[in-house]
Parts: C-alpha cells; structure tokens; sequence
C-alpha cells in the first residue's frame, strides 16, 4: 500500500492495477506510462521500536514515535497523528513513521536528522537492498517489461530522492537555515543522499527494462531554494546522476513545478532531458519565455493546472488552457499533462473537456 515509497494508499494496489490504468487511458487514445522504483535495505544490526503517546495539555494530538537504534546510536522520528477525515481516493497518514512521507513535514516533532551528529545513523537506514528485495524487483521488472514492450508504454523509474529526501528527514525550515548557516553539515547531509541516490540509479539501471530516470523535486523549488543555493548544492549532483543515466542511453527528467525560469540556467546546466512539469498558474509569466528559454535544449511537461482549471474551470476556459499550452510550449518538445496529477476531486467531465481540446488542437496540426 505504499506508492513510490512516499504515499500510503488507503487500499492495496498491485502491479495488475497499474496495468489496468494504463489500458483505461489508452482505451481513450491518450498515452501512459508505468511508474517504478527500486527498494532500498537497513542495516540487519538495526533495530526499530514504534509507539504511540497519548495527548497532553501541551500536546493536543496523539505522537506517533519510532526509533531507530544503529550501531551508531539511536536516531528517533516523531510526529503527530492528526487523524483527519480523508476522502475516497487520497493518500493517508500511516499508522507508524515511515523515513520518507510528506505527511511527516507539517506534522513533526522531531524529525529523523536534527543535526551533524545523525549522518552517521542516516547511513544504516539508507542501505542496498537485501537479496529477498533485489530478487523481488527483479521480477517485478520482468512482467513490467512484458507488459511495457506488449502495448509499447513508457517505463520510468524514480530512483533519486534527492531535496525531497531533505525536506523528508529535517524538515523544510531546518533544512533552508542549516544550508544558510551549517554548510557543513548540510552538505553532509546532502552526501548521504547523493550517495544513497546515485546507488539506487546503478542498481535500477543494472537490472533495467527502464526507458526514462526521473529525479524528485518538488522540494528544489524557487518556494524554498534561491538560485544560488541551487546552483551550490544541488546541480553538481543532478549533473552526474543525468550523466550515469546518458552512460546507460536512457535519458533524465527532474520534476519541479514552480520557478522554472528562476532555476532555468540551472536546469540547464544539469543537464536534464525532460522537465516535469510547467504550471502555466504557478509559473506566474508568459509560456512563451519558458519555450524560448528551453527550445531545443531540454523538453517539458505540463502546461494545464489541475489544482485550478481543471478543478473549477468551465469547459471554455479548459479549452483555452489546452490551446495556450500548445501553442506557447509546442508544437515539438512539449507533452501535455496535468499538473501535477489528476487528483480524486477533479470532474471527469473537465478531464473529457481537456481531452477534447487536445484532440481538437491535434487535428488542426
């Protein structure tokens, strides 16, 4: 029930499932693609005890605990169980704390790495995984592969965490000020992960039966990061891991979803393929710049909001956003797509009025 690792689901979802969605959205003409990620181990020496502490005057929400003892000492992750009533559909907060889980972020209390003085316990959870794991991906990738080469669909594999995992581990206002002010240990922090990635890609591309690397970063936006923080800690790192992918012929995609623009010399010096995604909302400024800044040097995805326009907008409005998206981003170099997903809430009837449009546009050439 965890998808990618990051999300738990509020039923079990198998690999049939996924192949299931992708024949429903060809059905409908549109392309897909499967979605896979590569296990990770934790050290056999390490030991992990969960436990929940009741509410307290000062403390209204019941704490999930867990901790982690390393041969390094223990590492403890805290946060709150705000048990919210959750719609048909969404994600949920698991019942323990996971590592990695954007529920954990607003929620802690203690995050897994508070300072220096954790990297050391980091590296015995972000292990290789063990022969059951490894043997077990490798089957998975087998019928993935059959299915993929069967009705020709795209297989991306998302094995690089990276500021995502950042945010995960310290939080985003611990993380921002310590790359401010505690460089060191920042770019410590950032060495685990870099490492943790970099061997996850090796493996997934070993095994293979993926056509596309895609990095995570929802969390490398202009929202949190300036340029310049960018440019030092992150574009080294991405630039090798989309050079370890160019050396297996397959290419690199990044997701961020705001500050294209502000990141665009980094992005392009990163050398990544394919950017997901462009929120022409988000973005705040005229798609226009977007493609002249990227035309012929990396390709995007994106160009409709599904939080906005396909949430309450009518159908003229959708059918605009389709036209602006492909006329200003495309014709070549462009994949239109919903940013960032279609979620439980949006209207069937604006996903068929985006189709349409889209069909639409195409016809016209």
């Amino acid at each position: 029930m965890r998808l990618e690792h990051i999300h738990t689901l509020p039923e079990p979802w198998s690999v049939e499932d996924d192949f299931q969605r992708v024949r429903q959205w060809l059905s409908l003409g549109l392309d897909d693609v499967l979605d896979v990620s590569p296990p990770w181990g934790v050290h056999p020496e390490v030991r992990i005890r969960d436990w929940q502490e009741p509410p307290t005057a000062a403390e209204p929400y019941w704490l999930l605990c867990r901790e982690y003892q390393t041969p390094e000492g223990p590492l403890r992750h805290v946060v709150r169980r705000t048990d919210e009533k959750i719609g048909p559909g969404w994600v949920v907060q698991p019942d323990h704390v996971p590592l990695f889980e954007d529920f954990n972020i607003p929620r802690g209390v203690r995050h897994a790495v508070a300072g220096p003085e954790d990297l050391p316990k980091l590296r015995y959870l972000l292990q290789d995984p063990s022969a059951d794991q490894l043997s077990s991906y490798r089957e998975r990738m087998a019928v993935v592969r059959r299915f993929a080469q069967e009705l020709g669909v795209l297989v991306q594999g998302w094995s690089v965490f990276g500021m995502d995992a950042v945010a995960w581990l310290c939080g985003v206002e611990r993380a921002v000020v310590a790359a401010m002010t505690e460089p060191e240990f920042f770019q410590g922090l950032l060495d685990v992960i870099n490492d943790f990635d970099r061997r996850r890609t090796e493996m997934m591309l070993d095994v293979g039966g993926v056509d596309m690397v895609v990095a995570r970063g929802w969390y490398s936006a202009t929202d949190f990061w300036s340029p310049a923080l960018f440019r030092k800690f992150l574009t080294p790192a991405l630039r090798k891991l989309a050079e370890l992918a160019h050396q297996d012929g397959v290419p690199f995609a990044y997701t961020m979803t705001t500050g294209a623009l502000a990141m665009a010399d980094e992005l392009l010096a990163s050398n990544i393929d394919l950017l997901y995604y462009v929120d022409p909302l988000q973005e705040k400024t005229d798609l226009a710049f977007v493609k002249d800044k990227f035309s012929s040097r990396l390709a995007v995805a994106g160009g409709i909001s599904s939080a906005v326009t396909l949430h309450s907008g009518s159908r003229d409005e959708i059918r605009q956003a389709v036209r602006t998206a492909v006329g200003k981003l495309g014709p070549t170099g462009f994949i239109l797509a919903p940013v960032d997903a279609l979620f439980p809430d949006t209207p069937w009837p604006n996903v068929e009025a985006m189709i349409e449009a889209w069909r639409e546009v195409r016809e016209l050439g």
